[in-house]
């Protein structure tokens, strides 16, 4: 379409999709039929970030929704506060849709308008339990584990992440250290050497040592990466797990934008990093960051164990970028999946197809939508307490 567009509304739709609140952002502009849907789910941070695309929509009212630089470009200067993690989730689910609409005002998928293609298909991974919370994060039993991990393979995955470092302190006894290694040694027998392992620290430790006495014993297992070992923004702590460690280091999932990421390129701090284009302001600061990476000798693995949205925004991005390693996915993860939205995203074995739809290829029902509204999100993070009742890092 070569004739000016203007966007009328900004409007969110919540999903609960029991793991987590999908919150759905719809962009609507004055030509018929034309719209875009982006996602921004937050976990626990629903009412708070659908409250943010709220304050943040009469900022883009009237402008064409094509113009997605400078529509960023207002929405964090005219915002005059820094954002942090709320305001930059409500902005990449507004992005999304803007791209959504690009794509489709022009006929073309958005990894071709991101630079065209830089792969035949995208390599995933997903979770034990396939979204279910329990088994995402409660698996410390090496027969349940084994179970789990078999069912992910039976699935056609060759990729699959684990949660099973100990809640933990600034020290760690040698039988949490032992435990830790049978689990993964369980886990490498269970599924054999073709299929790869991630193991995600979640920022755990405490200390540099925790981190790297837990990847001591899961190193000679052969761990595709280890995630997160310390806590986000310590550049320095995740600078010397690195450097002494011995298999690859990821994290990135709670940075926000390209200036958090830009000390871990600087430092050489990372083998891989994983930004979450749901929450570190979209698609256009994701290729950013990529391209810094690039330079620093760094693969990209975004996080996503958010909504089919965030999936096929992912989706697009991996197809048009280069260093891109491997795509965290979580499709499926409630029965009634393929009620509520129809996505791009076609898996065969442990890859998705390069989509060929318009925009992002998203399509809802927002019917059946309304069939699951909001409900609070089950606070798991309450159960990160010590045994003597210290408070520690979920």
């Amino acid at each position: 379409m070569s004739f000016p567009i203007a966007i009328t509304g900004v409007k969110t739709l919540v999903v609960n999709a029991e793991m987590r609140n999908w919150i759905f952002v719809k962009i609507e502009t004055d030509q018929d039929g034309l719209f875009g849907w982006g996602e921004a789910s937050l976990n626990w941070k629903t009412r708070a970030v659908t409250g943010a695309v709220e304050d943040l929509a009469p900022l883009i009212l009237g402008r064409d929704p094509r113009d997605i630089e400078q529509i960023v470009r207002v929405l964090k200067k005219h915002s005059y506060y820094r954002l942090g993690i709320i305001g930059a989730t409500a902005i990449s689910g507004i992005e999304h849709a803007l791209w959504d609409i690009f794509g489709k005002s022009v006929g073309l998928p958005v990894w071709r308008l991101l630079g065209g293609q830089t792969r035949d298909k995208v390599r995933v991974y997903t979770h034990l339990g396939l979204g279910d919370m329990k088994s995402v994060y409660e698996t410390f039993d090496p027969g349940a584990l084994r179970d789990k991990a078999l069912a992910v393979v039976e699935k056609g995955y060759d990729a699959l992440k684990v949660v099973f470092i100990p809640y933990s302190g600034h020290s760690v006894g040698i039988g949490a250290r032992r435990h830790v290694g049978r689990l993964m040694k369980t886990l490498r027998e269970a599924v054999g050497d073709d299929v790869d392992i991630m193991i995600d620290f979640h920022g755990r430790p405490a200390s540099t040592a925790v981190a790297l006495q837990f990847i001591e014993e899961l190193a000679p297992y052969g761990p595709m990466f280890c995630e997160e070992p310390v806590q986000p923004g310590d550049t320095e702590a995740l600078r010397i797990v690195t450097e002494r460690a011995g298999c690859p280091i990821a994290s990135g999932e709670r940075l926000v934008g390209f200036e958090e990421f830009e000390p871990l390129f600087r430092q050489n701090a990372l083998h891989i990093i994983q930004p979450d284009l749901n929450h570190t302001g979209g698609i256009l600061e994701g290729k950013r960051i990529a391209a810094a990476a690039d330079q620093a000798m760094m693969g990209v693995a975004p996080h996503n164990p958010n909504g089919p949205i965030a999936g096929a925004a992912a989706l697009h991005f991996d197809v048009a970028t280069p260093n891109f390693v491997i795509q965290e996915e979580m499709s499926g993860a409630v029965p009634w999946y393929d009620d509520v939205v129809r996505v791009p995203m076609r898996r065969t074995g442990s890859y998705w197809a390069v989509p060929e739809a318009p925009g992002l290829g998203v399509e809802i029902d927002e019917r059946e939508a309304a069939k699951h509204p909001f409900v609070p999100e089950v606070f798991h993070t309450k159960g990160a307490v010590l045994p003597d009742g210290t408070i520690v890092d979920w």
